[in-house]
């Protein structure tokens, strides 16, 4: 029995060694000899020009007006408000905004116009018609002042400088505003201001507005003299009154004064 065993234990042990050699060797050998695959640069993330509009819209729009425009409880709808309404909020920095606001206020362009371009374009693919972009003309501006009057004044003054409105929103001063934004703003009434179609005003007639609107501008930039924040005529004679009534007063205590000596 102890022969047999000091026999065969050591006929065992070579065989289970090649064996688990082998094994290993089929199991090893292969990673160790396949050679390490190439690193494959990653591709950059290009879009093309066509997509310019969808990639700004889902990154800048889309979270409060919805994937397909069909807004939501952060922002309305945008199908059918027409490339006129896009293109005022865009160019006149109204949108986009961080936060909700119950009125946004006129600042810097986000975005270039290119982009706003592309946007105005995506936006106008969800349907639904709505004003385009109009074509400003140089028009008439003694009939712009009188359309001013009846149509703007009783919101943004008399010359154009705004006024409060009720529940927090306001008439914005219309200075910096370019021909365009004023034609989109009559075509569109952004805010509580009312929207003026082609069958209340024709194209030649906001195209005279729009003559009187820029007209306000450079009187605005008067050279000389103090405009007294164009507070409008009554205001500013009651001041030229009160004026003069102050050196009427000196002139006569002056000389009372004088008569005294």
């Amino acid at each position: 029995m102890r022969r047999r065993r000091a026999v065969t234990l050591p006929a065992l042990y070579p065989r289970r060694a090649l064996v688990v050699g082998f094994v290993l060797a089929l199991a090893v050998g292969p990673v160790a000899l396949a050679p390490a695959p190439d690193p494959t640069p990653t591709p950059a993330a290009t879009t093309p020009a066509g997509d310019r509009g969808t990639q700004l819209y889902l990154e800048q729009c889309a979270s409060c007006h919805g994937v397909q425009g069909q807004g939501s409880q952060q922002g309305p709808s945008l199908v059918g408000v027409g490339p006129a309404a896009v293109d005022f909020q865009l160019s006149t920095g109204r949108m986009p905004v961080s936060h909700e606001v119950s009125q946004a206020r006129r600042r810097e362009p986000v975005f270039s116009a290119d982009d706003i371009s592309a946007l105005v374009d995506h936006v106008a693919s969800f349907g639904g018609g709505g004003p385009r972009i109009p074509r400003v003309a140089p028009g008439d501006v003694v009939s712009g002042r009188d359309l001013f009057a009846a149509n703007c004044a009783p919101c943004h003054g008399a010359a154009g400088s705004g006024a409060v409105l009720t529940n927090g929103w306001s008439a914005p001063p219309l200075y910096d505003a370019s021909a365009t934004q004023i034609a989109e703003a009559v075509r569109v009434g952004p805010g509580l201001m009312p929207a003026f179609p082609g069958q209340v005003l024709t194209d030649q007639q906001v195209d005279d507005l729009t003559s009187y609107v820029r007209r306000l501008r450079t009187e605005r930039l008067d050279p000389g003299g103090n405009p007294l924040g164009r507070l409008g005529p009554l205001a500013e004679g009651l001041l030229a009154w009160l004026a003069v009534l102050l050196l009427l007063v000196a002139g006569v205590r002056w000389l009372g004064r004088r008569a005294a000596e």
